[in-house]
């Protein structure tokens, strides 16, 4: 159901109220949302996994229990990954996926994919 004018005007000043008193705070609430904790555990417990994985590879002809702690740094991370994955659920990666680091990305890739597509299409029209 749609607000009133009169309830937009007054989220409106509300919100306004708000950049005026806290300017910090309105840009944290503005940039924070319910997925936000689980994409930042997500990244982290992907760089652990990739950290003890370099670990485990680089000490395992060493040190055995150097080793042992890389796949435990790994085990640990994968663990926090699966539990993160579970709590973002298709909409949290898909709000991950539409982050303006990924948008940038997905821009950048998505021209090149669209000048193959035309070029490939001008081919097949120039054989028939």
């Amino acid at each position: 159901m749609p607000l009133s004018d009169d309830e937009e005007r007054i989220l409106n000043e509300i919100e306004q109220e708000l950049y005026d008193s806290d300017p910090r705070l309105a840009r944290e609430v503005a940039e924070t949302t319910v997925y936000t904790e689980s994409l930042n555990r997500l990244k982290w417990s992907v760089a652990g996994f990739a950290c003890g994985l370099v670990l485990m590879i680089l000490t395992l002809s060493t040190s055995y229990l150097l080793a042992f702690a890389g796949f435990l740094v790994m085990l640990i991370s994968a663990l926090i990954l699966e539990r993160s994955l579970r709590h973002l659920g298709k909409t949290g990666i898909e709000q991950g996926r539409r982050s303006t680091r990924g948008t940038a990305l997905k821009a950048a890739f998505g021209s090149t994919r669209q000048r193959m597509r035309e070029r490939f299409e001008r081919g097949e029209s120039g054989r028939s």
